[in-house]
């Protein structure tokens, strides 16, 4: 891909060409004119002759595929970048390797007040358990340190930093030799992240940013909240963003609404919404998800966080703000609370203002034909992170461990949730899966229950324009005239159409049809490669050496 050497400037006029545009506005675009920041024009490469003596600069794709950048619909941006950043424990497999790794870690970073790490999951090692704090304390010698579980629900802790919450043995969740949970884990998390310096948190959050802009993503949900990192590190992460090109970030903050008064307080932190990670339950790989029939493995049915008439509560109340509600709800338990809570709601104030006002539930892993309906019904958008069918899904998997085969079978159930017509918006939950948007939207097309699969076009627009529809914005995630300018350039194969249905994907290549083409994301096949993203006609990353 070449280009001129045109200065930048905040309103240059570019002509990108030579390659595919993906574009409802012309399915065989090779050519897209971008002004003031917005699309202008897409059409051929002939018709692109007439703009290219009147643009600032000209950008021959060399057969590169240009799309609508991505959108991660639900991030925790700052433990992303700390854990890009300082102890991944994710590729540890086994007990013995991850304790290895804590050890050397703590021996080579002697300066930080509290080593932060992330990623371990038991389920994966041959030991089948998390370390005891005994194991940890022996690997930490004397530090403190903090150990979330990839599903961040859960984590071990060494005594040192125990030690810093006094009241810790009285807090529900608190377990001696067990992962915490629930207030106990809350604590403690907030006292390792009160130990991250301005500096060390504003260094996270760029390699955050840096990281999601290498990838295509050009725009992140912060997921934040008073039980998963603070008002200082939210507002932080806005301001940060806003004075940098990079990656647009919307924030939700995780509190409950009871009035008006509630509701200005969240809006003057900067958030679009009272939403994200507001917990109805946990999750599934920490027991504490909240389910109808107890777990597989575990005698006990998860925790409730919120019940029906306090979810009904906060959402009248976001309603009649004017502001955007929304939950993290992933067992079968939890997501009948949320739809009996948002009904209630609905009686109240209206269903036409409940479907207007687009609350979103986060995860929605365990739902049935029921509560499928009933997130149609009520105009719920499902933000969804198919990574996590991909880690933990199948026969094998934690699922079906926790579960059993039959209901783990019912996960994430994708299509149903298109027929309905339920709005998807994907997302990654990072740090619990990665920054990784091809890959998602290959998750969701090769779903590990058939039934669940939907097209990769489907996946495609769940994780670019369905970002843009989640926060209320039915203009942007598409390359069309009018458009905001926020797209990637991606090296890739021959472009395919590719459906769960065989039949489908052939008749979809004929030309005839007029679906325009994206790479093969079949299991196994490469994918594309970013060489380049633009965030309202600013570069906010070139690939190096092209």
């Amino acid at each position: 891909m070449t280009e001129s050497t045109a200065p930048q400037s905040e309103h240059r006029t570019v002509l990108l060409r030579g390659g595919d545009v993906h574009s409802p506005a012309d399915p065989f675009a090779t050519a897209m004119v971008v002004e003031r920041g917005h699309v202008a024009w897409v059409g051929s490469e002939g018709a692109a002759d007439a703009f290219a003596a009147g643009v600032d600069e000209v950008i021959d794709l060399d057969g590169a595929l240009v799309t609508p950048a991505f959108t991660d619909a639900h991030v925790h941006t700052t433990s992303t970048g700390l854990a890009l950043t300082g102890l991944d424990l994710s590729g540890a497999r086994t007990l013995e390797e991850a304790l290895a790794l804590v050890q050397a870690y703590v021996a080579a970073h002697p300066a930080e007040r509290v080593v932060l790490g992330h990623g371990w999951d038991a389920t994966r090692w041959p030991e089948g358990r998390p370390p005891s704090r005994a194991e940890l304390d022996a690997a930490a010698g004397g530090r403190a340190v903090y150990l979330p579980r990839i599903d961040v629900h859960s984590a071990v802790a060494s005594t040192a930093l125990l030690d810093l919450v006094p009241a810790i043995a009285s807090m529900a969740g608190y377990h001696p030799q067990e992962p915490l949970t629930a207030a106990a884990h809350h604590a403690v998390r907030a006292a390792a992240h009160g130990a991250v310096s301005p500096l060390q948190r504003a260094d996270a959050q760029r390699a955050a940013l840096d990281r999601a802009a290498s990838l295509g993503i050009g725009t992140v949900h912060e997921c934040g909240g008073p039980d998963i990192s603070d008002e200082e590190d939210f507002r932080a992460l806005l301001k940060l963003a806003a004075g940098r090109r990079g990656p647009r970030v919307f924030g939700y903050w995780a509190e409950r609404v009871a009035d008006g008064e509630d509701a200005r307080r969240v809006r003057e932190l900067g958030a679009v919404g009272a939403a994200g990670d507001l917990f109805v339950d946990g999750s599934l790989g920490s027991h504490t998800a909240c389910l109808h029939e107890p777990y597989a493995d575990a005698p006990q049915t998860g925790t409730a966080h919120l019940d029906a008439a306090q979810i009904a509560a906060h959402v009248a109340a976001c309603t009649e703000a004017g502001l955007q509600a929304g939950f993290h709800a992933i067992g079968d338990a939890a997501l009948t609370a949320v739809v009996e809570g948002v009904r209630a709601a609905a009686e109240k104030v209206g269903l036409s203002r409940v479907r207007a006002a687009r609350h979103r539930i986060e995860h929605a892993e365990m739902l049935t034909p029921e509560t499928v309906a009933a997130f149609a019904e009520l105009g719920l958008t499902a933000s969804v992170q198919p990574a996590f069918d991909a880690s933990w899904g199948g026969e094998e998997g934690m699922y079906a461990q926790r579960l059993g085969a039959g209901r783990a079978g019912t996960l994430n159930p994708y299509a149903a949730l298109l027929r309905a017509g339920v709005p998807l918006a994907f997302g990654s939950d990072s740090p619990v899966t990665p920054l990784d948007p091809w890959g998602t939207v290959r998750a969701a097309a090769f779903h590990q229950t058939p039934e669940h699969r939907i097209s990769v076009r489907a996946g495609f627009t769940a994780h670019t324009r369905g970002g843009w529809r989640a926060v209320g914005r039915d203009d942007a995630g598409t390359l069309v005239p009018g458009a905001p300018a926020d797209y990637a350039v991606w090296r890739t194969e021959e472009l395919v159409v590719q459906a769960p249905d065989d039949r489908v994907a052939r008749w979809s290549t004929d030309p005839r049809s007029g679906t325009p083409g994206l790479p093969d994301l079949s299991p196994g096949a490469a994918l594309p490669v970013c060489l380049r993203t633009v965030v309202f006609g600013q570069t906010v990353y070139v690939r190096p050496n092209e």
